[in-house]
């Protein structure tokens, strides 16, 4: 399964549906990074509202997506964020930081608008 990733503007959106295996995961990575690569992109929105739990490896590689972008130039926004997988974050010291949060993918989608100064 890949994960879609579009190009809105000078961003891209992405939303996850569905828990993420490993291998999905990694795939994500990878996929994002060139994608920001390709375009250019100066900012993400990634909405992860449908996880409702994540281990500790799904951890790592999200917080590893999360600075690779902010090292490739764009400002990331995190949306939607449950609380079991706000608690697994902090418990396995991933850092976010660096990285802006939403509530919901409009409110992301308007922070990350402001922060560019769009």
């Amino acid at each position: 399964m890949r994960i879609p990733i579009l190009k809105l503007y000078d961003c891209l959106l992405v939303s996850i549906q569905g828990e993420l295996d490993d291998a999905t995961a990694l795939q994500f990575q990878e996929d994002l990074l060139q994608k920001i690569h390709e375009t250019s992109a100066n900012g993400v929105v990634i909405d992860i509202t449908s996880i409702d739990f994540i281990d500790s490896f799904i951890a790592k590689v999200l917080g590893d997506v999360l600075s690779m972008s902010t090292l490739m130039g764009a400002k990331v926004v995190i949306t939607g964020i449950q609380p079991a997988v706000a608690i697994t974050l902090i418990e396995l010291g991933i850092s976010l930081n660096d990285v802006m949060t939403a509530l919901d993918l409009e409110k992301g989608l308007e922070k990350l608008q402001q922060e560019l100064g769009d």
